[in-house]
């Protein structure tokens, strides 16, 4: 097997994370900044996470942020669309404050760098329920940059979401390689480790590890940073 692209998750990979801590500083933030355009908490988060379970339900007709959008303007009407510069200002204003909630691993950027030093391409295969500004935000708190991936999921660019096996088939059809030649690294069980049904070596990162099935991971190669670093040598 000849791997030729290494696609990384982010939230909880790149960048370590408790995820029930993020989700409550960054709604508690959103909420906050939205409250002046009439949006109250507790409506403004369940939408949101309604919104979050259509774009994972995505049947691939429509980018997920059109569907985020028409099920947000169906609870909130058709003019809901446009405080949508509220939501993008919210994100370029206010969302570097998330950070707290989340660390920082210094070994996310060498194993980024050994793989460019391989000559292996590097995709940043994060779930894309957010828009673009938000998730290279999230690069950044990892200490890298947008530049260190040839492509980023967002979803404004994407048509599903993790574990969906086609959210890896989209990724595959736009950089052109086949499932053998590539390496999906992640920390969460069901929507990382799932990219092994498509032919993807798979390796799960335990720092932060997500297994809400409660699988014998034992199966998966997988450990902390030093083990990925030791893995990537190998290949």
């Amino acid at each position: 097997m000849h791997i030729q692209v290494v696609l990384f998750d982010l939230d909880g990979t790149l960048l370590p994370m408790d995820q029930d801590v993020f989700v409550k500083y960054y709604f508690g933030l959103m909420a906050k900044h939205l409250a002046p355009y009439g949006y109250e908490s507790e409506a403004l988060i369940k939408a949101i996470w309604q919104g979050t379970a259509e774009m994972v339900k995505n049947s691939g007709e429509k980018t997920n942020e059109a569907v985020f959008w028409n099920c947000f303007t169906s609870l909130f009407g058709e003019n809901a669309r446009k405080d949508e510069p509220h939501f993008d200002a919210f994100y370029r204003e206010k969302f570097d404050q998330v950070s707290v909630s989340c660390g920082k691993n210094e070994k996310a950027a060498e194993v980024i760098a050994l793989c460019k030093e391989k000559g292996l391409r590097t995709v940043l295969a994060t779930n894309p329920i957010f828009p673009a500004i938000a998730t290279k935000k999230r690069v950044a708190w990892a200490g890298l940059s947008p530049s260190d991936f040839e492509l980023i999921t967002t979803y404004e660019n994407s048509h599903s979401c993790k574990p969906n096996p086609a959210y890896y088939t989209e990724i595959l059809q736009k950089i052109g390689v086949e499932p053998e030649n590539c390496l999906m690294v992640g920390n969460d069980v069901r929507e990382d480790m799932v990219a092994e049904t498509l032919g993807m070596q798979v390796f799960l990162l335990t720092d932060c590890v997500i297994n809400k099935d409660g699988v014998d991971i034992s199966r998966y190669p997988n450990g902390g940073f030093d083990e990925l670093t030791a893995f990537i040598q190998n290949l």
